[in-house]
């Protein structure tokens, strides 16, 4: 059977941000639409190595806001989209030191009007929560009880399988070597299959999105991946129970992970889009930092290690929208590394711009790709 070479929409990428929108498109009737991914399974890149956490409390309001959205979405999704729960509330304990502790004791009211339920603790209050932390570390603790781990891939199967059996027809192995623009308009995307035509054409290639952007002659926009990684390890005391830890002041979380503890040393190394590999330098500086504050969790040996790559934007907030150089080319990229917790926000606020052209459930000129200038 031939393959059919003339769609609605085309979205280039099948991590959690293409699957997300594929689905939500279908949820407003749109599904005449195909997803492309250059790897030969959706979910490779940073979909796949992502420690897989809702964690709510963000300090850029923005992301704050994106993510209650899609906690929304994470712990009441549609009757039938997956076989188990998408979310876990097992908790997210964040560490604070001055003046960052009263900053946050301040504005708790406000958080907890937006929708995140809190927990202030002290010092000692953590310590009988996470009993290895050195309690003179920390000025206080925020717990936020109902965020947890996400089942990353219920969630990108659940988008998928949906979005499939409604129609939209998903090519994995197939890299977008060029997009086509005929009077300012974009109308298709080059494969080394050929020619695929199309309405709409959406980036959401991740960490590849910049580049994608440049072979549409879109405005300008300075998308930097940026290298994360995680290791695990074996665990010295029972760590059933434990929330996530995250210490800013420490660069650093860890959390239970299969019996053991999963650790990153949330390092930020901006480089070009690539399979990213683990640094051990890096890893040594991380556990130097949390001998510094729970010294007994420093293993002797890993068990794995990997690392995947973030994506920004200049002001580190999402760009999602039309081109303003480029018609009907449409930016779903720079999530930086909320893409999953945040897929059930975004996804439909991208479904109601292609859709509609405007969305009523976010401010979309925040996340427009306009606000870099470049018209």
């Amino acid at each position: 059977m031939t393959e059919r070479r003339r769609f609605e929409v085309i979205i280039v990428g099948g991590g959690i941000a293409g699957a997300s929108l594929a689905y939500f498109l279908t949820e407003r009737g749109v599904t005449d639409v195909l997803l492309l991914e250059r790897e030969p399974q959706p979910g490779y890149h940073a979909t796949g190595r992502s420690a897989a956490t809702l964690s709510e409390l963000d300090v850029v309001a923005t992301w704050r806001e994106l993510k209650v959205l899609g906690a929304r979405f994470l712990r009441h999704p549609p009757p039938g989209f997956a076989e188990t729960p998408l979310v876990v509330p097992s908790g997210v304990m964040l560490l604070f030191r001055e003046p960052e502790w009263s900053a946050l004791r301040q504005a708790a009211p406000a958080i907890e009007q937006a929708g995140i339920r809190l927990v202030l603790l002290s010092p000692a209050e953590a310590v009988a929560r996470v009993p290895v932390l050195l309690v003179e570390r920390f000025a206080g603790a925020a717990l936020v009880p109902d965020d947890g781990h996400i089942d990353v891939h219920a969630l990108l199967w659940g988008y998928l399988g949906h979005a499939r059996r409604r129609g939209v027809e998903q090519r994995f192995g197939v890299e977008v070597r060029g997009v086509r623009v005929e009077a300012g308009r974009c109308t298709g995307v080059l494969t080394a299959d050929g020619e695929l035509a199309a309405r709409w054409v959406v980036n959401a290639a991740g960490a590849w999105a910049g580049r994608v952007g440049v072979l549409a002659g879109a405005a300008p926009i300075a998308l930097v991946p940026h290298r994360r990684t995680i290791v695990t390890f074996a665990a010295p005391v029972d760590v059933r129970g434990w929330p996530l830890v995250q210490s800013d002041a420490d660069r650093l979380y860890f959390a239970p992970e299969s019996g053991g503890l999963l650790l990153s040393p949330m390092d930020e190394e901006p480089m070009e889009p690539c399979d990213a590999r683990p640094d051990d330098e890096v890893i040594a500086r991380g556990f130097a930092r949390l001998a510094t504050l729970a010294p007994s969790l420093v293993p002797q040996t890993l068990r794995r290690r990997w690392s995947g790559l973030r994506t920004f934007a200049p002001d580190r907030v999402p760009v999602v929208g039309e081109d303003p150089r480029v018609r009907g080319f449409f930016w779903l990229a720079g999530q930086g590394g909320c893409g999953i917790e945040t897929s059930g926000a975004l996804g439909p606020i991208a479904a109601d711009l292609i859709v509609e052209g405007r969305t009523e459930r976010f401010d979309a000129r925040t996340l427009s790709p306009a606000r870099f200038g470049g018209a």
